[in-house]
Order: structure tokens, then C-alpha cells, then sequence
């Protein structure tokens, strides 16, 4: 059967790689794909991204299951035209989207069925927003409301940073998101702030086929850009798998307080949810999660250990989630860790450099795999093309021997201003010693 994996960054390459090994899947198609997909005769890379356009291509093409990786064509209703046509499709719906898509609207969700988060309130006048923080204090959180590719939330530890934020975001509109409605009725943007939240995060993964919910293997994501959990906040610069922070207790109260209470939440408002449905956890000292937000969507990196340990047969998956059945699902996982290390691109976040020339990148192995994001072939050679390039990802039988393998074959590859973190899973380390 052919597969279409929507989306061109390391989580759909992870994705398509898993999916590329299910025993009923002749062909996969990734659209737009990118540098290394181009490159592997697995895949084969479509340049279609219109929602109409690619449903008249799969319908064409006559495709078995698309499995929609990025949260933009999500929010652009590419679930509800591919549906609209009988195509069998995993993911949420415009409407269910909106956890995603608009912070205001997550936020009002979880408040409205007593879902554990983080107080707040949501501001369009940079006035109200400024006197909220004052009244608060720092340290707080600014979140842009809407979809801002992991660069709209901003940890304030200062009231000088709470306010740059708010104006950064609402005042010069440097994110660009107009979609909300403001309170003088025209589009303005939106920002939601929340008290700021002491713990540990980890990453919560469930797929869902509108009632019934398979947990995926507990992930951990490093959002900041530097060792020691310094610098600006990223998209991720890596992820392990599975996080120990993540504890059998806090897995049930994940799924009792959280998961369920929004899948039966988002059920009876009218708007059943299928997809993935990523919750960003906060687990405090005492081991009680609340919801920091959710992503309709698998997180990146995230992906890519949580795929190197998946032993199940995606694609069998994905027909479960897509048929209702997912409670005949029972996932196998390999009992290793996976590790995986983002290197990124020279003026990652902010202002990151295309173009550079990558070399170096081993063959792919059982338990080692360079999954690529933002990278091109470009007059036959393969270039940087976007802020995280690679994700190097290997399995091991502990952390500390995953970062061991990782950060050797992170050394063999390169490009110029590349960057990377050389502490990823290091709390796994500290929690575990050596045994992760």
C-alpha cells in the first residue's frame, strides 16, 4: 500500500523511516520532504503543499493512509478536505487543531473541564498585558497566541524580559499572527500569560482515534538552546527516551487527570479528537503534572528516539487509530534508550544561516540514525536549508552510553557554525546514574 507523510522536518523523516519498514507499504511519499529523503530510494518527495492540491494528488495516486506530521497544515483543515474526499487520514480536525493553534482557546478548554495548567489570563492591549505582569511579578510566562514554530513562548525570569516579550509579541507583532480576533473586532495578535510553573518537564505522546488512547513512550525534550538548560528557548535541540521523571504514578495521573478528562472533554464540546495529541507536562517535586500546553501533533525531536525504539508495525498503527480500533493496539517498545542530538544551524533561533556545505554523515545503522530537518540538495550536494539541520539519534543500553555513541557520530559530521548541546539526557544521568 502507498503512505504520503505530510511535512519535510526530522519528525516526518523519522516517521517515514518507521513507516518504510511496515510490512503492507510499498511506496512512501513525503511532501515536500527534504535533503534526505531526497536522497534515500525508500522515499520518493512530492512538492505539493496546498491542502486541495495534495488531496487531488492522493486520490490520484491512489494512497492507502497520510499521516500529517507538522501542525501547520493541520490548522489549515488538511484533515477535514482529505476526509471530505473518503482519503484515510491520522490526525485532528481544524476545530481539534485549535488546542494547538490558539493558546486562548487550550487555555479556556482546560479551565472549562478542570484539566491541571498553569493560571492565566489573555491580553490583545499591550496596556492591560504590561499591568498584569506588574501585578504578578516575575518570574512569569509569556506565550504568543497562536502558531509560532516553538519561537512564541518566552520564560521571563525578569519583569524587564515579561515586558520585552509583550511587546515583541503584541506591540511590533514581530511573530506575524493576526488571526484573532481583538477587542475593537479586527484581527490583532493575542498573547496568553501564565504564572510560571516549578518542576521538571517531560513530554506526554498519546495517539487517539476520537474515544480510545495509546500512550507512546515517555519522551524528554531539552528546549533551550545551550548546556545547562542556558540560553534562548528553541524547537528542541534533543530528546531521549524513556525519561524517569516520568514515573508509573505520574504516568496514571498523566492519563486519569489529563489525557482522558481532554479526550472526553474535546468529545463532548462537539469536536472528537484523532491524532496525536502531545501534552508539554510540568511535574513537580511531589510528582503531580499539570499541563504546560498541547501539541496536536508528535514534538520534535521527540520523534525520532521515540521511533527508534518502536518495534510495532507503524503502519498497522495508524490503521487501528484510523479505524477506531486502537484499543486492540498494544505497542512494543525496545527496552534500550534512545538518544538524539538536533545539530542546528549557525544563528539558530533567532537567525539561523542556509547554505552550508554538510559532510560527513555515517550510513545508517541498527542502532544509529541521522535523521534530517533543515537540509537540501543543492547542485548535487547536500546544504543546511533551515535552523535545526540534523538530529543524530542512536539506541543504547544506557543514557550515559547513548551520549557517548551520539556525540561520536555528531563529531564525524560537518558544516560550518554548526551547534549543538553536549549535556542532552543529562537529567536522565543525574537520576539514574549510569543505568538511565
Amino acid at each position: 500500500m502507498k503512505v504520503l507523510v505530510i511535512g519535510g522536518g526530522g519528525r516526518e523523516h523519522a516517521l517515514a523511516w518507521r513507516l518504510a519498514q511496515a510490512a503492507r507499504v510499498s511506496r512512501v511519499y513525503v511532501a515536500p520532504g527534504n535533503g534526505g529523503t531526497r536522497a534515500d530510494s525508500r522515499y520518493e518527495c512530492i512538492d505539493i503543499s496546498e491542502p486541495a492540491a495534495l488531496r487531488a494528488w492522493a486520490l490520484k495516486e491512489k494512497i492507502a493512509l497520510t499521516v500529517v506530521g507538522p501542525e501547520a497544515p493541520l490548522a489549515a483543515g488538511v484533515v477535514d478536505e482529505f476526509r471530505a474526499h473518503g482519503l484515510r487520514i491520522f490526525g485532528p480536525t481544524k476545530a481539534a487543531a485549535q488546542l494547538e493553534s490558539s493558546k486562548a482557546f487550550s487555555k479556556a478548554f482546560m479551565k472549562r473541564h478542570k484539566i491541571p495548567t498553569a493560571e492565566y489570563e489573555a491580553f490583545t492591549h499591550p496596556a492591560a498585558a504590561h499591568a498584569y505582569v506588574n501585578a504578578k511579578g516575575a518570574p512569569i510566562v509569556v506565550k504568543a497566541d497562536g502558531l509560532a514554530a516553538g519561537k512564541g513562548v518566552v520564560v521571563a525570569m525578569t519583569l524587564e524580559e515579561a515586558h520585552q516579550a509583550i511587546d515583541f509579541m503584541l506591540l511590533d507583532n514581530k511573530l506575524g499572527i493576526t488571526h484573532n480576533e481583538g477587542e475593537d473586532g479586527k484581527a490583532s495578535p493575542r498573547v496568553v500569560i501564565e504564572e510560571f510553573l516549578e518542576g521538571e518537564e517531560a513530554s506526554f505522546i498519546v495517539l487517539c482515534d476520537g474515544r480510545n488512547v495509546t500512550a507512546l513512550a515517555t519522551s524528554q525534550d531539552h528546549k533551550r538552546l545551550l548546556d545547562d538548560d542556558q540560553g534562548p528557548n528553541t524547537g528542541g535541540m534533543g530528546a531521549y527516551s524513556p525519561a524517569p521523571v516520568v514515573t508509573a504514578e505520574v504516568h496514571a495521573r498523566a492519563m486519569r487527570e489529563i489525557i482522558l478528562p481532554t479526550i472526553r472533554g474535546m468529545e463532548k464540546d462537539g469536536i472528537p479528537f484523532t491524532g496525536f495529541l502531545y501534552a508539554g507536562l510540568m511535574i513537580d517535586a511531589a510528582g503531580h503534572p499539570k499541563t504546560l500546553e498541547f501539541n496536536c501533533r508528535m514534538g520534535d525531536p521527540e520523534t525520532q528516539p521515540i521511533m527508534m525504539r518502536l518495534k510495532s508495525d507503524l503502519f498497522e498503527v495508524f490503521w487501528h487509530a484510523t479505524d477506531g480500533t486502537l484499543d486492540q493496539v498494544e505497542l512494543d517498545w525496545d527496552r534500550r534508550v534512545a538518544l538524539g542530538v538536533v545539530m542546528a544551524a549557525h544563528g539558530y533561533p533567532l537567525t539561523p544561516r542556509k547554505g552550508d556545505r554538510i559532510t560527513g554523515i555515517p550510513p545508517e545503522a541498527p542502532d544509529a540514525v541521522v535523521f534530517h530537518a533543515g537540509t537540501a540538495i543543492e547542485d548535487g550536494e547536500l546544504k543546511a536549508s533551515g535552523g535545526r539541520v540534523l538530529c543524530v539519534t542512536v539506541l543504547a543500553d544506557s543514557v550515559k552510553q547513548a551520549q557517548q555513541r551520539a556525540y561520536a557520530v555528531a563529531a564525524r559530521i560537518q558544516f560550518d557554525g554548526a551547534q549543538y548541546r553536549k549535556d542532552i539526557g543529562h537529567r536522565a544521568v543525574h537520576a539514574r546514574g549510569s543505568q538511565g
